[in-house]
């Protein structure tokens, strides 16, 4: 376990002397986090995974710091192209330690396929036919994956949907199976393709779909965390949170960019593992519109205290096994960093990197505002556009920021000063 994930002065550092800090917490060698350095694959690779590969792209790897887990120092991979989210993650998990940081919680790794029947003319004595014959059905889907059934997983039961359509009465059959330390993608799927033609046969129709569901709502990851209101700005702030938090509750508008924040979290470190970025993502937004209204995935209270209050809940179906996870020798260096051994590990650090980086978004909009310190660190992207160079890009964001335009044009006009001066 690392010591500490509390690593103050990291963005003084060059990037080879964060690596070696990283790694001295860790216990392991600085070349074991290497695979960050070229992107973690090449074009052979890359070849393997992907049709028609001309190429890679490279998205930026930092290191979230400052996290408590359910009593453990973690320290965070996250892969993201914006400037900020790493440093508000970061920011809020050094505000949480205090009360103990953050406490999390899942419901197992339940994932769920779908087998859609067709031409059925009694649904409802065809569904009751099919759960006469669970047992049946349970036995062949769990004949696809003897080795997942050895380490303790395998289709648990079948569930049978009679959906009121607008135009027709769908039969849908859902096999709900344990996927241990999978995403579960092509385990269930799988179970789905070999079980359909007898579904289809004991509905006395035929089967069309057969694939999973990303509504993983069986698969839940919840987080929670406290923080005292004079670490956070004071009580105003912690009021005016709250309601920052109901108009995300009660406004769908204000809903959808207060869960992309969360998402700026989440997809990070799903993607830095090298989990399935937009399965995680399409889970979460049906999880926010459940009850027929796209809303909030967090919520806001105030404690008994005073202190802050948030939590939050959503599927995340991400595995250890399988997929880029195991492939991509990035994502393994990632997995590493995070000390996980399951699945369901890696899920608990996921949603509470979700929370704080909630937290850290909606705190400064309620006191300083959102692009005061998202500017700041975007002014060496707009430098580097510029055409700065070496120790000009720090010079010349300094300058942007001081003169309150974080623009192109702005760059262009201060970089030609700061040449001349030289």
């Amino acid at each position: 376990m690392a010591r500490t994930s509390r690593l103050s002065g990291l963005r003084s550092l060059a990037p080879h002397e964060r690596r070696a800090a990283i790694a001295a917490e860790l216990g392991i060698e600085p070349g074991d986090l290497g695979a960050f350095l070229d992107g973690g694959i090449d074009l052979e690779q890359a070849d393997r995974m992907v049709e028609h590969a001309i190429g890679t792209i490279g998205i930026p790897v930092g290191v979230a710091t400052n996290f408590v887990i359910d009593g453990r120092e973690i320290l965070v991979p996250m892969a993201t192209e914006e400037p900020s989210v790493i440093a508000a993650a970061s920011n809020v998990a050094r505000m949480a330690r205090p009360l103990g940081g953050f406490t999390t919680t899942t419901t197992g790794p339940i994932m769920q396929a779908q087998v859609q029947l067709l031409d059925v003319a009694d649904v409802h004595a065809a569904r009751a036919r099919i759960l006469e014959r669970e047992a049946e059905v349970l036995e062949l889907a769990n004949a696809q994956d003897p080795r997942l059934v050895e380490h303790g997983g395998g289709a648990r039961r079948v569930d049978v949907r009679i959906v009121e359509g607008e135009r027709r009465v769908h039969l849908v059959v859902h096999l709900v199976v344990d996927v241990r330390d999978a995403m579960g993608a092509n385990a269930v799927n799988t179970m789905a393709e070999a079980t359909a033609p007898l579904l289809a046969s004991i509905a006395q129709g035929r089967h069309l779909l057969r694939i999973l569901t990303n509504k993983a709502d069986l698969r839940l990851a919840r987080a929670r965390v406290a923080i005292r209101a004079e670490d956070i700005g004071g009580p105003q702030v912690v009021a005016d949170m709250l309601e920052a938090g109901a108009l995300a509750h009660d406004d769908p508008y204000r809903a959808a960019t207060h869960n992309k924040g969360i998402m700026n979290g989440v997809t990070a470190v799903v993607l830095a593992t090298g989990n399935d970025t937009r399965a995680v993502e399409a889970g979460a937004h049906a999880h926010a519109a459940r009850d027929g209204r796209y809303r909030s995935l967090s919520t806001w209270e105030r404690d008994a205290d005073g202190n802050l209050a948030a939590t939050l809940e959503l599927p995340m179906p991400v595995g250890l096994v399988g997929g880029a996870t195991r492939s991509h020798p990035a994502a393994q260096a990632a997995v590493r960093m995070t000390e996980v051994t399951t699945a369901d590990e890696l899920a608990r650090i996921v949603v509470a990197v979700g929370l704080a980086q909630n937290v850290g978004a909606v705190r400064a909009l309620s006191a300083e505002g959102i692009q005061r310190g998202h500017m700041g660190l975007h002014a060496r992207n707009v430098a580097v556009s510029a055409g700065a160079a070496g120790d000009e890009v720090d010079a010349l964001a300094a300058r942007i920021v001081a003169a309150g335009a974080v623009r192109a044009d702005v760059a262009e006009r201060e970089l030609a000063e700061l040449r001349a001066g030289r």
